[in-house]
């Protein structure tokens, strides 16, 4: 039972109310329309990444079993690495209703790299795939953040979407019908007494 006093004001001030919550409710079900288009998106483009990642792995492997056949153990393990200044991630970003989006991009600096005692092609290659490897996984770590935020997003809009159809909602289209049945009544008892009022009474 509301405790809103039955008048014809009250009814559309409930109306124009439960308007805006309908036209937020259209907004957020959008929303979750968009989003997850941009999951879907976002997870090809991940998966088509990530296919690139095993092949990347499988030349590290390939890579690292040739390099160790040529120098063992200790040798590559002597051998100098990439430097970690010489690659670095770029982030742009973007918003999609109110989401950040990265995009990550791997960028290539010069720098001085230490001579090894005893230069071999495996080594180098072995170095040239697993930086190959590194870049790669910089770039799926941007992807996997989008994916992340997305679904949180869409989370909480689906969380709100049902509770505006499956509460909210709903307890406004009571209220408005139980108004709009005690107007009625009044106005019934308004006609009925006025029917039945004595002629020439005031």
């Amino acid at each position: 039972m509301s405790d809103i006093t039955a008048t014809r004001s009250a009814a559309i001030a409930l109306a124009e109310e439960r308007q805006a919550m309908h036209e937020g409710y259209v907004f957020l079900d959008e929303k979750c329309l968009l989003l997850a288009g941009a999951m879907l998106h976002e997870l090809r483009r991940f998966d088509a990444a990530h296919g690139r990642l095993r092949t990347l792995q499988s030349l590290a492997a390939a890579a690292l079993a040739a390099a160790l056949k040529r120098h063992g153990l200790q040798g590559l393990q002597c051998y100098p690495a990439s430097p970690q200044e010489a690659v670095t991630l770029q982030v742009q970003q973007r918003l999609l209703l109110n989401v950040t989006l990265q995009e990550g991009k791997v960028a290539h600096e010069a720098v001085a790299t230490a001579e090894p005692a005893y230069i071999s092609p495996e080594a180098e290659d072995c170095r040239a795939a697993f930086l190959a490897f590194t870049q790669q996984l910089m770039m799926m770590a941007a992807m996997s953040g989008n994916l992340m935020r997305l679904y949180r997003e869409y989370r909480r809009s689906v969380r709100r979407v049902r509770a505006l159809q499956d509460v909210l909602l709903p307890e406004l289209d009571g209220e408005i019908n139980e108004i709009e049945t005690q107007l009625e009544e009044l106005e019934r008892d308004e006609l009925l007494g006025a029917r039945w009022q004595p002629a020439g009474r005031a």
